[in-house]
């Protein structure tokens, strides 16, 4: 049985990680059969100390496998499974290229997005913390988003403005809407495992249950809501 661990159902969506929300959206759409432990203490036990990872006892010994794109690679390759078989080596490098744009750099704007804006940290709070016992309550958030906020720095996204983080993140939404133009998926009207990335950056976005201005640039694409829409249609 292959183990999902993540950080549970939160703000409207499967996960508030694209990548667990990744890992767990190409499971379903590969057909294989999991079962999902959400719990914040999974980061205590991830060989990375990052969500998500999985074990597979489909061998007679446990494997443990963190980072969402090795995990699905090691799903392709144990269980045998092409979601891409129709793609060209042209929208295999595609695929790629455009997966290590979504991870790397609209992840970082998502991150801001929750953790740095004024108007939208106290929703995170409440979503992550809310439940955290007094006294801890009181100050754990404010450490953990300080140093949330030094690593965006770190990373380069925090040294811009609110607003030209807004407008690279509108770049990633402008790219993918004229790359999705009508289509039903990204390269056609059949899913692939890009579909799954994608999916998993947009839908923190767009289908979350509150709103601040990232979002609300995100649903100004009407390709992009209906893809989402549509993605969950067929898998969830």
């Amino acid at each position: 049985m292959i183990t999902l661990y993540g950080f549970g159902k939160r703000i409207g969506v499967e996960d508030a990680s694209p990548f667990v929300v990744k890992v767990d959206a190409f499971l379903r759409m590969a057909k294989l059969e999991y079962k999902s432990i959400s719990d914040f203490n999974n980061l205590k036990k991830s060989p990375k100390g990052k969500l998500p990872f999985i074990t597979d006892d489909k061998t007679n010994q446990l494997v443990t496998v963190a980072d969402s794109e090795d995990i699905i690679d090691y799903l392709t390759e144990t269980y045998q499974i092409d979601l891409d078989h129709f793609l060209t080596d042209k929208q295999k490098a595609q695929a790629h290229l455009i997966t290590k744009s979504l991870d790397e750099s609209l992840y970082w704007c998502l991150v801001y997005s929750r953790w740095a804006l004024d108007n939208t940290w106290p929703l995170i709070n409440q979503t992550f913390f809310g439940e955290m016992p007094f006294p801890l309550k009181t100050f754990v958030p404010k450490l953990i988003r300080k140093s949330v906020i030094k690593n965006l720095y770190g990373q380069g996204i925090g040294r811009h403005s609110a607003e030209e983080i807004l407008a690279i993140a509108n770049k990633s939404f402008s790219a993918l809407s004229v790359l999705l133009a009508d289509q039903d998926y990204i390269f056609g009207s059949q899913a692939c495992r890009l579909d799954a990335v994608i999916y998993s950056h947009l839908c923190e976005f767009i289908c979350v249950d509150f709103d601040n201005q990232f979002n609300s640039q995100a649903k100004q694409y009407d390709n992009l809501v209906k893809y989402c829409h549509r993605f969950e249609q067929s898998y969830y």
